[in-house]
């Protein structure tokens, strides 16, 4: 057995740390993700939006399992961001820290987003559980940058389903930062600020009001992107399975 891939070193289920070199490290994940690519995977990334000519074609729950053989270690983490191979990118969310992020990591990582798939994947499974996710949010959600701008709001979206209790104050702010991002036509960015608002009007009673108002005002929009937005968020909010799930919501006691 090549000794890169030998499992006696990894990191165990335990949490015992891996000790090899970290290029060693970098070298196992990388054969472990090659070993499972197929060119089906690859060749069908294309549909989705994905460019492929960085990736080997390794399918999320292969990423996920190797993943797990790993463990969270931040150091290796970014070694794999390093690589630019999208499955390794991928493995970063898994394997990375929230709790050793830094602003200028995180700031980085969106900077070298180049497709939604790795953008939402950070923000969903790593970005989410960092105290500093509301700030770099927040930051993002004026950028340029179309997908550090997504990255604003797929990571509003994470938070507001995955923050269970807590206040609602964040999550109201957040409707002014997609109230001015709802006039950018990009694709990507109109769909996650889409997304964010739905994901808002689901949190809560008073957060869905919030939302429908906010979706009303955009839905008679005289630009047809920022209309799609509303009346998209508005046929979802208004939807009677989501009103009558929000009011059982609030008769639940705490």
């Amino acid at each position: 057995m090549n000794k890169a891939t030998a499992p006696t070193k990894r990191a165990s289920k335990t949490g015992a740390p891996d000790t090899r070199p970290l290029s060693e490290q970098v070298a196992d994940a990388l054969a472990q993700l090659e070993r499972r690519a197929t060119k089906a995977t690859r060749d069908g990334m294309a549909r989705y939006a994905i460019p492929s000519d960085r990736a080997l074609g390794v399918g999320m729950r292969d990423i996920q399992a190797i993943a797990k053989s790993f463990g969270r270690n931040h150091d290796l983490a970014a070694a794999l961001w390093k690589t630019g191979v999208y499955e390794a990118r991928m493995l970063t969310a898994y394997v990375a820290d929230p709790a050793q992020l830094t602003a200028a990591q995180m700031d980085g990582w969106a900077r070298d987003f180049d497709n939604w798939a790795v953008c939402d994947t950070l923000c969903f499974t790593l970005f989410d559980r960092s105290p500093l996710a509301w700030r770099r949010a927040e930051a993002w959600s004026t950028r340029r940058d179309e997908f550090v701008r997504r990255a604003a709001f797929a990571l509003v979206a994470s938070m507001a389903l995955h923050h269970k209790g807590g206040d609602d104050a964040p999550f109201r702010a957040s409707l002014d930062w997609i109230e001015r991002a709802a006039d950018d036509e990009r694709n990507f960015v109109k769909k996650g600020v889409n997304w964010a608002l739905r994901s808002i009007g689901r949190r809560s009673v008073a957060l869905h009001r919030d939302a429908v108002s906010l979706a009303q005002r955009l839905g008679a929009s005289q630009q047809a992107h920022t209309r799609w937005i509303g009346k998209d968020a508005l046929r979802e909010l208004t939807n009677a399975k989501v009103v009558a799930r929000l009011a059982a919501k609030r008769k639940t006691p705490a």
